[in-house]
């Protein structure tokens, strides 16, 4: 049976700040960035792993052909292909993070604008599909 647990004071009440980054471009000469290395985004629109795993999948096929069939033509692609997503998952991480998320430095009139978002969205069929095809992912 376990000891009873001692609590000490709370040092650190501080909230981590919700911040975005691309790096660009994702290579430089024979280096390849992918994933947290080449982007993040705030854990908000739940894009971070998604993200990185479109690139492994992007870098992986063009090593393959580059390997395989002596084709650099994915190597040469990578970057543009892969930010062209990576930037779709900026956006919508900086969509859901302003739909869900208040602001004190916010007027009256972002915060209404943020309100009327909210309810679009649940009364849409197309904008709750939209929603979901962000969430879930955009394909390849």
């Amino acid at each position: 049976m376990a000891g009873e647990l001692i609590t000490g004071p709370s040092i650190e009440k501080s909230i981590a700040p919700l911040r975005s980054f691309v790096a660009e471009p994702m290579r430089y000469g024979s280096m390849f960035l992918a994933g947290d290395a080449a982007h993040i985004v705030p854990p908000t629109g739940a894009r971070g792993l998604n993200s990185a795993a479109s690139d492994i999948y992007y870098l992986y096929h063009a090593l393959l052909d580059h390997y395989e069939k002596d084709d650099d033509t994915g190597l040469e692609n990578y970057s543009d292909k892969a930010l062209a997503r990576v930037w779709k998952g900026q956006r919508f991480s900086w969509w859901m993070t302003t739909l869900l998320h208040r602001f004190p430095e916010n007027s009256s009139f972002d915060n209404q604008l943020q309100q009327t978002e909210l309810e679009y969205l649940f009364s849409s069929k197309k904008a709750l599909a939209s929603l979901a095809e962000n969430y879930v992912g955009l394909p390849f």
